[in-house]
């Protein structure tokens, strides 16, 4: 079973570096922005680019092989066995010799090298053999970890890869003839059908079908659009987004960043829609020719990374200015420089924290394995520590406090009275609508039907549409009748379609919208948000003259029909999900664009005390400081826009929350960038998911908050650690000063110390499986470096007492005070000290009592046990000689418990004190 375990941690999830290699576009993205470099785009690609804008449609078509319907499986398999999949190339793994140098390449693995180089020249070459296991099992096991995470990464990326809908015909047109010929029959073509597929089985000629919220999937030049406007931020770093079209108007533009019909992978659709053939993919896209110059550039370090940076720093420090001293102080009162300098060296070897980046790694790694196997995908290793620091989560009201489960409730005049032409006009609305996929028209057209309600509904033809936007929230299709008559017909938020009607259809008259009308409409609207409906008006106009296309202008003077009411009902979980969050310490914020009356009902029905809502257009007027104190005494915003969501969330960030962001939608993406840790699920938008750290396979705040408790359990684990090696470094060095200062002989030899410092590395590589007490999780947990200096100094010197007392049994007890005796005081400490090393595991893994009232895994207490045992065999058995050990004599062993004793009381003594001081984290 401890195999089983062991292999689960190690086929796990890839190093939160390595973890940015499969899911890192994002980070390039920005990296482009910041550095600059994605105006300076290559010349042979601008150029190939610039030809692909001015070209014919059909030209360009027949140049790469396509046709207007798309390609056939056939073709596309043939070209992406030529040009490769669509991918760029930081996505690729590195060569195995490669990723072995990058694995042994970190300085602590160097400091050992340079350690064993200097041993060698002294011709010790026990020393040597020692470094040189502990290099090569560090090197060789992190290797072995990352090539089978790589592995694991790829499977896991599967399960939210972001895919295309593609125009695929089932027989080419051009080899139709061909085929009628060899089989004697006519083959009819088949038509043009949209498939998903993976991104990164795009091929150059693919007609793809973009809306939005899609991510561009590859460099595209636009064949026909709709109001389409695009985010380029990622590129050119303007903050406005782009119109593009199918035409690109200005010849004699020099910036290929301005190409009016060219669309750049990476990029995202805000609003409209666009048929597309991809011109490039994979590294010959223009981010991808970026990509080499991106990867010189860093994302900057998340809160996690910078914690275990100021810890590895604190330890790193201490270690500068202790091995000096420790040279300095042998050196003059030994007189042998040389073995001061490798005694010096052993004991920088020994405060170095070299277990850390590989602690950190498997916590994390087992963490992302428990998660996956609760429906969390993490797609950063670091995004777990933030998942257990989070103190706030921002949410969306939809599918996530409610069912998701959206049906049409009612269709009803302005009054209030069910209308069957209200309901006629929204099918029309959502039959031909092609934007942004909403679960509300999916309700509109179950309820009608796919023939759509009794009428002559079917009859009607598309001719045109307004996509959907956030700023304006609302949509419109033009449609002809039999008779060839246009009718325009809009859907959207209630005060928005409002805003442009100048009448209401009453009894089948229109009648102007007056004053009086306009109260009374509002007021059935928001009697049906009391009852926790979802309400949409639909307008309508007959546009004179007729003519093919249409617009934004377009909606005005319209006529409102009525309004259709939708029914989200809270899930049966949420209560209890949203109880066991404030429990565990997180405040839940719900940030939606719906109406206020829903937000505050559903809240109320899953036990969320609404308070008083916050709307967007108080949020707009605030500056920040007063929305900054507002958004701490508020749990409920509405009607707000993606803007209003990210600055939300900014704000709770500089109010010094960490922030949790849970949504699925276009509108969501800015929230989810600047949040803390980004949460989705996947069966969110591709920008949702591309923005997100964590992804949920099942939209439930219950999932979530196991998600929460893991990444404390994890954090748990790493602080762990530190706190072992930080106080125990401070406790082994501090007594070496000692020793160094009052005994004629060094007091470990630095083969000693290399192998005690091995052999406690060893113990304490199964704290990723060891249990956290459940006070630990209870509350969100953050970096505190400050409190583990303090940790440090205050359990640090508890060995010391213990390693004194050891000096002195050996020194007068047993009598090991002249050089020629030293051997015996050497071996006397070495076994105290691993032992009391050991121990230090257990008694600071908990604020309880170690093994009575708070036990650990059985992983951490076999090898705990050990490497006791180990500790003990070595100075008795037949590699003592070779480590310059000695057998210990029976009063040894019987006075060493007395000494392992003494040393657990005083730190549990002392550990009580320190909790009721400062508490315990």
């Amino acid at each position: 079973m401890h195999i089983t375990i062991l292999k689960n941690l190690f086929a796990g999830f890839l190093h939160a570096r390595r973890m940015t290699r499969h899911f890192g576009r994002r980070d390039m993205l920005d990296s482009v922005v910041r550095t600059g470099v994605g105006r300076d785009a290559p010349d042979a690609l601008s150029r190939t680019l610039a030809v692909a804008a001015l070209d014919d449609r059909d030209a360009l078509l027949d140049r790469l092989g396509s046709h207007v319907d798309g390609l056939t499986e056939q073709q596309a398999e043939a070209i992406r066995e030529r040009v490769g999949l669509n991918e760029v190339g930081r996505e690729k793994p590195l060569p195995w010799w490669r990723h072995l140098w990058h694995c042994y390449r970190n300085p602590f693995n160097l400091l050992l090298t340079l350690l064993a180089a200097i041993s060698g020249w002294t011709e010790d070459l026990e020393a040597v053999a020692v470094i040189g296991t502990m290099v090569v099992l560090s090197t060789l096991l992190r290797f072995w970890q990352e090539a089978r995470s790589n592995r694991a990464a790829d499977a896991l990326k599967a399960l939210v890869s972001n895919t295309a809908t593609v125009t695929r015909r089932a027989v080419s047109a051009d080899a139709a003839p061909q085929a009628e010929a060899y089989f004697g029959v006519h083959l009819a073509v088949a038509p043009a059908r949209g498939v998903e597929v993976p991104v990164r089985m795009l091929v150059p000629g693919d007609i793809v079908r973009l809306a939005a919220g899609d991510m561009i999937p590859a460099d595209c030049r636009v064949l026909s659009a709709k109001d389409l406007f695009v985010a380029q931020a990622a590129m050119t770093g303007e903050s406005l987004p782009v119109e593009k079209f199918a035409e690109h108007a200005d010849a004699a533009t020099a910036n290929v960043l301005e190409l009016d019909n060219i669309l750049f992978m990476g990029t995202n659709v805000l609003s409209g829609a666009a048929t597309a053939v991809v011109l490039n993919t994979g590294d010959r896209t223009y981010f991808g020719a970026l990509a080499g110059r991106v990867q010189a550039v860093d994302r900057g370090p998340t809160s996690f990374q910078a914690g275990v940076n100021q810890v590895s720093w604190l330890l790193i420090r201490f270690m500068l200015v202790m091995a000096p001293v420790v040279l300095l102080l042998n050196g003059f009162t030994k007189g042998d420089w040389t073995e001061a300098l490798l005694f010096a060296l052993s004991v920088a070897v020994g405060l170095t924290p070299e277990m850390l980046p590989m602690i950190a790694t498997s916590t994390l790694a087992k963490g992302a394995v428990v998660l996956s196997r609760r429906k969390v995908v993490v797609k950063r290793l670091d995004a777990i520590q933030n998942l257990g620091a989070m103190d706030v989560l921002c949410t969306d009201k939809t599918g996530t406090l409610t069912q998701d489960r959206i049906v049409l409730e009612r269709h009803t005049d302005a009054w209030g009275e069910q209308s069957d032409r209200v309901l006629e006009l929204a099918w029309l609305n959502s039959r031909h609508q092609t934007g942004l996929k909403n679960l509300l028209d999916e309700a509109v057209l179950e309820r009608a039907g796919t023939e759509g309600p009794p009428g002559q509904a079917a009859s009607y033809l598309k001719i045109d549409e307004i996509p959907f936007d956030f700023e304006r929230r609302r949509m419109s299709v033009v449609v002809a009748d039999e008779e060839g008559r246009h009718v325009l017909i809009t859907k959207g938020a209630v005060e928005e379609v409002l805003r442009v009607c100048d009448r209401v259809l009453h009894d089948g008259v229109e009648t102007p919208l007056t004053p009086v009308r306009l109260e009374r409409i509002r007021a059935v609207a928001s009697s049906l948000n009391d009852e926790g409906l979802r309400v949409v008006a639909v307008a309508y106009r007959m546009p004179e003259p007729p003519r093919g296309a249409y617009g934004v202008a377009d909606e005005r003077g319209l006529v409102l029909a009525g309004t259709i009411a939708f029914l989200d009902p809270p899930k049966e979980s949420t209560a209890a999900a949203l109880a066991a969050l404030a429990e565990h310490g997180v405040s839940v914020k719900v940030l939606t664009g719906d109406n206020e009356r829903v937000a505050a009902k559903v809240c109320r029905d899953v036990g969320l005390a609404p308070g008083s809502v916050l709307l967007g257009g108080d949020v707009e007027v605030m500056d920040d400081a007063a929305l900054a104190r507002a958004v701490e005494s508020h749990q409920v915003f509405a009607r707000l826009t993606p803007m209003h969501k990210e600055r939300i969330v900014r704000l709770l960030k500089d109010n010094g929350r960490v922030v949790g962001f849970l949504g699925d939608g276009i509108n969501d993406a800015p929230a989810l960038r600047a949040a803390d840790v980004g949460i989705s699920v996947d069966t969110a938008v591709d920008i949702a998911r591309e923005a997100a750290d964590v992804i949920l396979l099942e939209k439930s705040l219950m999932v979530l908050e196991e998600g929460v408790i893991e990444g404390r359990r994890t954090f748990a684990n790493m602080l762990k650690y530190i706190k072992m090696t930080a106080s125990s470094n401070f406790g082994n060095v501090f007594s070496v000063l000692v020793a160094s200062a009052f005994i004629p002989f060094l007091p470990m030899l630095p083969i000693h110390l290399l192998v005690q410092n091995l052999m406690y590395d060893v113990s304490q590589a199964a704290i990723p499986f060891d249990r956290v007490d459940e006070e630990q999780v209870r509350r969100p947990q953050r970096w505190q470096p400050g409190e583990i200096g303090r940790f440090m100094l205050f359990f640090g010197p508890i060995s010391s007492v213990f390693d004194i007392l050891t000096f002195a049994m050996m020194w007068f007890v047993f009598g090991a005070n002249t050089p020629e005796r030293q051997t015996l005081f050497q071996s006397g400490w070495f076994v105290v000290g691993l032992l009391t090393q050991t121990l230090i595991v257990h008694m600071i893994r908990t604020s309880k009592v170690p093994f009575v009232q708070s036990r650990a895994a059985w992983p951490l207490l076999m090898m705990t046990a050990a490497v006791m045992a180990a500790g003990l065999f070595l100075p008795m058995g037949p590699l003592a000689e070779g480590l310059r050990l000695q057998a210990l004599p029976p009063l040894y062993f019987a006075l060493l418990p007395l000494i392992l004793l003494g040393y657990m009381v005083l730190t549990q003594w002392m550990k009580g004190f320190y909790v009721r001081r400062w508490g315990w984290q």
